[in-house]
């Protein structure tokens, strides 16, 4: 696994595919407000499209009134005879609705409540108490405005309704006292809707979400809309929240068999396979054979790695994690951090550290407390995991934080209550190891360090920590020794392979001392003074086995050229080539070598060579050489700078300038 955490996780793109079926009546939610029926008057009705509006054009009170009255969100009563014979009702005007053609003549209503085929419709069949004042079928205009009719009197000025300047019998419909300037009041959520699909189509979640968001706000008990919102999340990657939208469209729309069908993908992504077999096999959906075979698959993995986990078989358990997330899990927390907890017993400390940095970073969902792992609550367990990591790589006090927070979380746990202990009393004994080292108390740290390494026998910290008193003491076997535990543990542990090298090299051990510096020299080029030890243990081993040093070349020193057919081959070679022509008796010569020897080891990809002008007549002629210190550059055999007594800072700049 790949952090599948620098990059989105794969989603199974049918799953995440937005709801364009249209929304059935009995699948969704009712408006409280649609349910509302005031002393047993008529009810209102609905159109039950998925593209309906969830609202009536009014609604019935069995209270008469002579005189009209606020109702719900700032609506006008109106008084209305309604059928001849019967009892006046009062009608509900809501701006942005038509009534059915059997209802009689049309209110006035404006065009932009027109939205793709929505439709609202009432069963009132009323007309206006004061027919004078109501205008004649026909008037009216998708603009929402009106326009001049025979033989009513209007102003020459066109009104627009909601403006409160019209005269339109009973006044202005207004709204909740927002008029026609409230977006939200005139938006319909199915364009929103409409819009976020396309942009989910399109691949631009983060707009997609947007306008769902703005469908919600109109719609909020909309399960479908939620059942969208979710899609675009876990297209986005944040499937916690996705999760959360999901429950809640099947809280809103318990038979919602598509937020069931999401839910169902995202928990078993998040390695939850209880979950989501629970939303995959509800009752009167049918189940996909194939999203069964994969659940059965992560319960079976899941399963062998608790198995192998409990009798330490650690190869096994990192296997099965990633079985596991190569068929679907591939978000869990909880077996990522299963497979950091393998990869540290097996040694791996920083690959272990590498899989719960990437948890840290990604947006997570927390399971009930419910969910175990192992025997632990899920959430933890990460912690527990952590813990353990933390205190191998030294982070002593992220340690004891984290494994305290598990302790919190899963109290009765015995694994997690040994680890708290083991935690605390390794970061004591470090504190108090290195309180007596800074005191220059070394054997009283040495001492105080073995107690934190009774505690937690494979802390690499510890032992390098005591290697280094060792050599303050003297006992360089000793600190080789402890250095020797701390690399096996971490096997790429620079400062116990530095400690190692050092030790090695006081006890005259030239050619392991050497093979430490040149593995260091490979993960640290830049560093001086590996390079400088690596030199000078060089020269050591050379001494002792009898070998002539000065006729020698040992990595990182200059070699010195007398003949023009060496001089030939030497600048001819591959790469830079650096040229140093110096006199023995010129001072500036002798303060310039010593410094193109630090070059020399700073820069060990550069060959660096010097030639005695006195002593080499023939080279210095052939190069032209009349005055010294003179350093010329050559590269892949032809000459690319010379420079005649530089200072330290020109001559390493153009060195540094000429690395391949």
């Amino acid at each position: 696994m790949s952090s599948s955490h620098s990059e989105r996780p794969r989603f199974d793109r049918e799953m995440n595919k937005p709801d364009f079926k249209e929304l059935d009546l009995m699948g969704s939610p009712v408006s409280p407000l649609l349910r509302h029926n005031n002393g047993g008057g008529a009810a209102t009705t609905t159109s039950s499209g998925g593209n309906s509006s969830n609202s009536s054009a009014g609604s019935v009170s069995s209270k008469n009134s002579n005189s009209t009255a606020t109702h719900f969100s700032g609506e006008l009563l109106e008084k209305s005879p309604g059928l001849p014979g019967s009892a006046p009702v009062n009608r509900i005007i809501r701006p942005g609705h038509r009534r059915s053609v059997s209802a009689g003549l049309p209110l006035i209503y404006s065009g932009s409540s027109f939205t793709g085929g929505t439709s609202s419709s009432s069963s009132l069949s009323s007309a206006s108490s004061n027919p004078s004042t109501i205008l004649p079928s026909g008037n009216i205009c998708p603009s929402g405005k009106i326009v001049k009719t025979m033989g009513l009197r209007t102003s020459n000025k066109t009104d627009t309704l909601g403006d409160g300047k019209g005269n339109y019998g009973h006044g202005s419909i207004i709204r909740g006292g927002g008029g026609a300037k409230s977006g939200a009041a005139t938006a319909d959520p199915e364009e929103m809707k409409r819009a976020g699909n396309e942009m989910y189509k399109r691949g631009n979640f983060s707009e997609a979400l947007t306008f769902y968001d703005k469908a919600i706000s109109i719609s909020p008990e909309n399960a479908a809309y939620r059942s969208n919102r979710a899609a675009a999340l876990a297209a986005d990657g944040r499937l916690g929240e996705a999760v959360r939208e999901c429950e809640e469209a099947v809280r809103l729309d318990p038979g919602y068999g598509r937020a069931h069908q999401r839910l169902s993908t995202l928990y078993l992504r998040l390695g939850l396979p209880d979950n989501a077999r629970h939303h995959l096999c509800f009752p009167g959906q049918h189940s996909d054979p194939a999203e069964l075979q994969k659940l059965q698959l992560l319960e079976n993995h899941i399963n062998r790695c608790a198995d192998a986990r409990k009798i330490g078989d650690w190869k096994t358990v990192a296997r099965e994690i990633d079985a596991a997330i190569a068929v679907g899990a591939d978000s869990s927390p909880q077996l990522i951090a299963c497979k950091a907890e393998a990869l540290l017993k097996l040694h791996q400390i920083e690959e272990s550290d590498y899989y719960l940095s990437n948890i840290r970073k990604s947006e997570q969902y927390t399971p009930s407390s419910q969910i175990k792992y192992f025997d632990m609550v899920a959430e933890a367990y990460t912690l527990f995991v952590q813990a353990q990591v933390e205190m191998a790589l030294g982070r002593f006090e992220n340690a004891v934080s984290a494994a305290e927070k598990a302790r919190r979380i899963d109290y009765s746990n015995a694994e997690i209550a040994a680890v708290l202990n083991n935690v605390k009393m390794v970061a004591r004994a470090r504190t108090h190891g290195n309180e007596l080292f800074n005191a220059g108390r070394y054997a009283e740290a040495c001492s105080a360090y073995g107690e934190g390494l009774r505690c937690d026998s494979s802390n690499s910290v510890l032992y390098c920590n005591r290697a280094v008193c060792w050599s303050k003491l003297g006992l360089w076997e000793k600190s080789v020794e402890d250095c020797n535990q701390a690399l096996k543990i971490q096997p790429n542990y620079k400062k116990a392979l530095l400690r190692r090298a050092a030790s090695n090299g006081k006890l005259g051990r030239w050619a392991d001392s050497v093979r430490d510096y040149e593995l260091l020299r490979e993960e640290l080029p830049g560093d001086i003074e590996v390079a400088e030890s690596l030199h000078n243990v060089q020269v050591a081993l050379r001494k002792s086995r009898g070998a002539d040093i000065h006729k020698t070349k040992i990595s990182g020193e200059v070699e010195e050229i007398s003949s023009i057919e060496r001089f030939k081959t030497a600048i001819s070679s591959t790469g830079i080539s650096v040229v140093h022509f110096k006199v023995a008796s010129n001072e500036q010569c002798e303060e310039l070598s010593p410094f193109v020897n630090l070059l020399c080891v700073r820069y060990p990809s550069i060959h660096f060579y010097k030639v005695d002008a006195e002593e080499s007549l023939a080279v210095a002629k052939a190069e032209g050489i009349r005055t010294v210190p003179t350093f010329k550059i050559y590269k892949n055999g032809d000459k690319v700078k010379e420079m005649i007594s530089p200072t330290h800072q020109i001559l390493e700049d153009s060195v540094r300038n000429y690395i391949l």
